[in-house]
C-alpha cells in the first residue's frame, strides 16, 4: 500500500513555478538523519525543485521525522511496504514530474550549490547523460577526506571511463527523467551496486558524463551500511558487467574492456573468498589461495605479511581478520590497490 503525504499550506510564489528537477529521498532507517538531508535541500541556491522521501517500510519513525519539512510545498512523503532501494527509488520517481532527476541518501548531504550548477549544465547540453561531482566523505571513517582524491578538476567521461570506473560517479548524481525512462529505470532484483548498474545503462545511450571537481557532496558513512562487505559488492559488479556484455553489440569496443573486468573481479572474489577461509580457520588452504592471487595487491606492507606468513601462518588469522573490519568498506578499488593492511583506498 502507498501513502501519501504532503502539506496543505500553499505558496502562490512556488506553485507558480513547474519544477525543473525531482529530488528522491530514500529513507529507510535514518529517520535520525533526514532532516539533515531536507534542510540541505531547502538550503540551495537554486529553488525550483520538488522532493519525494520515501519511507521503504522502515522500522524506525521516518514519517515523524519528515512532518516539519511538509509545509515546504515541494516536498512529499510516501510511504510503502518494504521493497529495496532500487523500487523504493522508482516509486518516488514515478511519482514526480520534472524533467530532471538528482539522488539524495536520507542520510547524505547537499552542499548549496549542487542543484544550480548540474541542473543548467543538463538543460544547457543534451549530450550529456549524467551529472556528479566530488563529496566530502564523513562519519564512521577513520578521518573526514573528499570521496574522490586527487580529482578537484573538472572532467569528462563515457561508457568504457564508466565502466573501469577510472571516471567516478557519486551517488549525489543529476540526470534525465527520459534517459532513466529509456533503459527501465533502477533494477529491483539487483541487491548491491545498484546504483553502478543505472550509471552503466545511461551511458550505454551513448553521448558523456560530466564530473565537477568541486565538492559539493556530502557522504556519510555509517557503520552498518550496506555496502560493508567487499564480497557481495564485488558480485554486485560482476553482473553489471555481465549485463553491459549481453546488452552491447558484440563488436561494440567496450567488449574487450568488459571481458578483463570479469576476470579482474572473480579474482578479486577469489582474493576475498582466500580470506574468508583464513577468518574461517583454514588457514593453510585460504594463504595457498591468497598467494596464488597475490598480484591483486601490492606493497611493502602485503609483501612483508606474506613473507611473515611463510615463517607464521599462524599469524595470518588475526591479521586479515582485524583487515577485514577496519577494511570492511572496500569496494573493488580498495581491493586493487589496497597498499596497507585495514587501510582502505
Amino acid at each position: 500500500m502507498l501513502k501519501v503525504a504532503s502539506s496543505s499550506q500553499d505558496s502562490p510564489a512556488l506553485r507558480a513555478k513547474a519544477p525543473r528537477v525531482a529530488v528522491i529521498v530514500p529513507a529507510y532507517g535514518v529517520a535520525h538523519l533526514v532532516g539533515e538531508a531536507l534542510a540541505s535541500l531547502q538550503a540551495q541556491h537554486f529553488e525550483d525543485w520538488e522532493c519525494v522521501v520515501i519511507d521503504d517500510g522502515a522500522p524506525d519513525d521516518v514519517a515523524g521525522a519528515v512532518a516539519p519539512f511538509l509545509t515546504d510545498r515541494r516536498i512529499r512523503f510516501l510511504a510503502t511496504e518494504n521493497q529495496g532501494v532500487s523500487a523504493a527509488r522508482n516509486t518516488a520517481i514515478a511519482a514526480t514530474s520534472a524533467p530532471l532527476i538528482a539522488l539524495l541518501d536520507g542520510d547524505d548531504r547537499l552542499r548549496a550549490e549542487y542543484l544550480a550548477t548540474t541542473v543548467p549544465l543538463l538543460e544547457a547540453d543534451p549530450s550529456i547523460r549524467l551529472v556528479t561531482s566530488n563529496a566530502w566523505l564523513f562519519g564512521a571513517v577513520p578521518r573526514e577526506r573528499p570521496c574522490f582524491a586527487g580529482r578537484d578538476s573538472d572532467s569528462e567521461g563515457r561508457l568504457g571511463d564508466v565502466l573501469d570506473r577510472s571516471f567516478m560517479v557519486y551517488i549525489g548524481t543529476t540526470f534525465r527523467r527520459a534517459d532513466f525512462d529509456a533503459v527501465g529505470g533502477f533494477d529491483a532484483t539487483m541487491a548491491q551496486a545498484e546504483d553502478f548498474d543505472l550509471w552503466v545503462r545511461l551511458m550505454e545511450l551513448g553521448g558523456r558524463a560530466f564530473y565537477f571537481g568541486q565538492m559539493m557532496g556530502e557522504y556519510r558513512v555509517r557503520a552498518n551500511s550496506a555496502s560493508a562487505h567487499a564480497d557481495r559488492m564485488l558480485l554486485g559488479n560482476l553482473k553489471v558487467y555481465e549485463k553491459a556484455r549481453a546488452a552491447l553489440p558484440a563488436d561494440a569496443p567496450e567488449q574487450g574492456l568488459i571481458d578483463r573486468l570479469i576476470a579482474e573481479t572473480q579474482r578479486a572474489l577469489d582474493f576475498e573468498h582466500a580470506i574468508d577461509r583464513v577468518v574461517d580457520g583454514d588457514i593453510a588452504g585460504g594463504l595457498d589461495e591468497l598467494r596464488r592471487v597475490r598480484a591483486l595487491v601490492g606493497g611493502p606492507i602485503w609483501a612483508l605479511s606474506f613473507a611473515l606468513w611463510r615463517f607464521a601462518p599462524g599469524l595470518a588469522r588475526p591479521m586479515l581478520s582485524w583487515r577485514r573490519r577496519a577494511h570492511s568498506r572496500g569496494g573493488p578499488q580498495a581491493l586493487q590497490h589496497d597498499d596497507a593492511l585495514g587501510v582502505a583506498a
